[in-house]
């Protein structure tokens, strides 16, 4: 049975990780645009002012403290998003962090919390999901990551909580296909982004700071793919191609891949700059958001002709189809013929 899904403008989604970066940017998108919005989190006082603002500019907004590692809590923010609201309709997953330093240095309690946020956090948010959007269909939509594909060096742990919710979403898209369950279940890859991600995540590295690569995407092109998302049917969805880049290295030529990751990697993630210290190290405990953006210094992206082309792919095809018939008929017009060039 096709999923078919209502306009963002009549949906009631559910956002976690709301509380700054991608969630944050995505809850004022998705507002801006209709939908009613609660906003997950652990740090209340970022999630008041979130909504106070959506609400300001004249959107449906509420929020609900819970961490993303009790199921529970999440089974309470369900329960207040239809209460406040009268159902859900999406539901994105997209609380996460990260953590610097090899997996030496890396404790183990510390790799556990990790997964506990950025693995169970997805598997919590999507099986709440799941029971009540079986009834009247809707979308579930879970942020993974270009490392989903391909492990960078000093990330280890993120990267293999992040390969593990691709898996996770695979075989629950599957699944609910199998019960001709009406609804989309959606991988939303995005390459290196301009948030708090490295200001939140804990460092055990010998280093004052981590840093952005060089170029970094803006946030708002992950809320528009999320947004769409809700809207529209998709397997996975990559944002960047920088990022897309890396995982297509990473499948052709896998040790080529792995010595340039080991020869860029600490220069391209350390830094003297600390960045925003009372940001630092969320794994156990919240810190502030509020902030879309990142307070490190870096260049950013504002587009992503790649996020378009999967966004509108008949049209991208149509518009590559007529450039190469173009190219051809200008290169035939140049050409000269049979009998001018024997003349």
């Amino acid at each position: 049975m096709p999923v078919r899904l209502k306009p963002l403008s009549q949906q009631v989604v559910v956002i976690t990780g709301a509380s700054s970066g991608i969630g944050l940017a995505t809850a004022r998108m998705a507002a801006s645009r209709g939908a009613a919005v609660l906003l997950v989190a652990r740090h209340e006082e970022s999630l008041r002012e979130a909504v106070e603002g959506i609400r300001g500019a004249g959107g449906r907004a509420e929020y609900h403290v819970a961490d993303v590692a009790d199921m529970a809590a999440l089974e309470a923010a369900a329960d207040k998003a239809e209460a406040e609201f009268g159902r859900i309709d999406a539901c994105v997953n997209d609380a996460g962090t990260s953590l610097y330093g090899t997996v030496e240095q890396i404790t183990l309690e510390d790799h556990r919390r990790l997964f506990e946020t950025n693995y169970w956090g997805v598997v919590h948010g999507s099986l709440v999901a799941a029971k009540r959007l079986k009834a009247r269909g809707g979308a579930i939509i879970n942020v993974g990551s270009v490392l989903s594909d391909r492990a960078v060096i000093y990330q280890g742990p993120y990267c293999a909580s992040k390969h593990a919710v691709k898996a996770f979403t695979d075989a629950l898209r599957m699944e609910l296909e199998q019960e001709s369950a009406t609804i989309s279940v959606t991988l939303i890859k995005p390459a290196a982004m301009d948030t708090p991600f490295q200001d939140h995540a804990p460092i055990r590295m010998d280093t004052p700071g981590v840093t952005v690569p060089p170029v970094v995407y803006d946030p708002h092109l992950v809320a528009r793919a999320i947004c769409f998302a809700c809207e529209t049917p998709r397997r996975d969805i990559y944002i960047g191609g920088g990022g897309a880049a890396i995982s297509l290295a990473g499948a052709l030529f896998p040790r080529l891949t792995d010595f340039v990751m080991e020869a860029v990697g600490r220069p391209l993630q350390t830094t003297e700059d600390r960045g925003r210290p009372e940001m630092r190290d969320n794994l156990h405990q919240a810190r502030p958001g509020g902030a879309e953006r990142s307070s490190l210094r870096n260049t950013q992206r504002r587009t992503s002709l790649l996020l378009e082309a999967q966004m509108a792919p008949v049209t991208t095809i149509a518009a590559v189809a007529g450039l190469a018939a173009l190219t051809l008929g200008a290169m035939a017009m140049r050409r000269p013929s049979t009998s001018q060039r024997w003349s």
